[in-house]
């Protein structure tokens, strides 16, 4: 403050007497906005954790509300040495026959020996086919060994599917042959091999020079060949995934006997998101619950008992979660006929032999029990929303709140330059009080002394 006084006069603590006297009249309505400040604190806390809990349910509510929970496929195979086999989500279920007729090949060519690697073949121009198309090499005296006609055909910026090797065999006399084997990077007869030569020393034909490579086939092109029950399909890889939709036949080996293919749901995957739906309403209806106790023993209340808002979330959702859904068909319309229940406490638990038997029989049901117009996941999800949404319920009471805090503190400040200035009005009148005492003793003291004086 700008105004002190000591009160040297009456000998008074004139501040602290001001002090008192200020925080008395401010008491009452400190004491009314402390109290008002520490129920918006508690509600505001509360809706937060509520909307945490509620927006964590949610969530395992959405992966119940996506079909990709519920359309997930794995495959069985009855020989698995043959081939593999790959289900995607929008596969049938249902059971295939497939026979493993040939396997894809890829075409590969080998050259006539010669000595080594570095023997000098000649010159000339190498024109290399794969299927409809070809490219061409020059070989001059920088490439024109066999080393280095393989290394220009590997680096030819045109090469469109060829892979060039050098193969160090057997002569059949005791010694060794270098030879240059081509083969095609692709499988199938689409991607057959030719190799045409013209050789600088005009003769294309005979066993000197370029043309004294003599390419010849060493592997031929060939398709794969499965039936799938019955249908013939060829194609140039061995991986086909455009035969049967949403399946993909990896082949290994020719069957000697049909292998047998069967495509199921996969049932773990929806397990595990009707578990975590389970766990995670048992989270938020726990927390529900612990924001509204309240202990008579102790006399004490939770963030929102008694709160309305709560209440009513409880409500809807037990009701939302139990009573029946019309929109399904095959017997199963309730999540108690699937296995999840409710008991009295009102915890939920998941009955895993009661669920395996509804997968079982009828994948779908359980699908629609939650995905249909006015499935579980799908009407409790549209109620969750009307609460979490920006400027639904729970955000439109945060708002409150924090408006309400906004007012407090505002409160607050105006109660604070009020008693600034009483304080300041109450050290003027002891200011004042205490230059009247200090007056009254500086004339005493001068009556004293005269006084005194007549005295002597």
């Amino acid at each position: 403050m700008a105004i002190t006084s000591t009160g040297l006069a009456t000998g008074m603590n004139i501040n602290g007497v001001v002090q008192q006297l200020v925080n008395a009249e401010g008491q009452a309505a400190k004491g009314l906005l402390d109290r008002q400040q520490a129920r918006v604190d508690t509600r505001l806390s509360g809706l937060g954790k509520l909307k945490g809990v509620l927006s964590s349910f949610q969530t395992a509510l959405k992966k119940l509300e996506a079909l990709d929970t519920f359309s997930a496929r794995k495959t069985t195979l009855s020989n698995d040495s043959a081939l593999a086999l790959q289900a995607d989500r929008t596969a049938a279920v249902g059971s295939y026959s497939i026979e493993v007729l040939n396997l894809a090949r890829a075409e590969k060519m080998v050259s006539s020996g010669l000595a080594s690697a570095s023997t000098v073949v000649g010159t000339g121009t190498l024109t290399l086919g794969v299927g409809g198309n070809s490219f061409s090499v020059t070989i001059d005296a920088s490439n024109n060994t066999l080393a280095g006609i393989r290394d220009a055909i590997n680096n030819a910026s045109g090469n469109i599917g060829v892979s060039a090797t050098i193969v160090n065999a057997d002569d059949g006399s005791g010694g060794t042959v270098s030879k240059l084997v081509l083969t095609a990077k692709e499988t199938g007869t689409a991607n057959a091999l030719s190799v045409s030569i013209s050789d600088d020393d005009g003769n294309n034909a005979d066993a000197s020079g370029l043309s004294g490579l003599a390419m010849t086939q060493l592997v031929a092109a060939q398709d794969a060949v499965i039936r799938v029950d019955g249908q013939t399909v060829t194609r140039s890889s061995n991986t086909i995934s455009d035969a049967v939709s949403g399946l993909t036949f990896n082949l290994k080996a020719v069957t000697t006997s049909p292998v047998t293919a069967q495509v199921s749901a996969d049932s773990e995957e929806v397990v595990k998101a009707l578990q975590g739906f389970v766990d995670s309403y048992n989270s938020l209806r726990q927390v529900m619950s612990d924001l509204g106790r309240y202990d008579p023993a102790t006399k004490k209340a939770a963030e929102l008992t008694g709160d309305a808002t709560l209440r009513n979330l409880q409500q809807q959702l037990r009701r939302d979660l139990t009573s029946n859904v019309s929109s399904v068909s095959g017997g199963v319309d309730s999540l108690a006929g699937i296995g999840i229940e409710i008991d009295r406490y009102g915890a939920m638990k998941l009955n895993s032999a009661k669920l395996s038997e509804a997968m079982n029989g009828n994948p779908a049901v359980v699908s629609d029990l939650f995905r249909s117009a006015d499935g579980v996941a799908t009407r409790t999800n549209a109620k969750i929303d009307e609460y979490l949404k920006s400027g639904g319920i729970l955000d439109t009471q945060t708002r409150s709140m924090n408006d309400q805090k906004r007012q407090i503190a505002d409160r607050r400040a105006a109660l604070d330059a009020r008693l600034s200035k009483v304080e300041e009005q109450y050290l003027k009148q002891f200011n004042k009080m205490d230059q009247i005492v200090a007056g009254y003793q500086s004339t005493g003291n001068y009556l004293a002394a005269q006084l005194a004086g007549l005295l002597k």
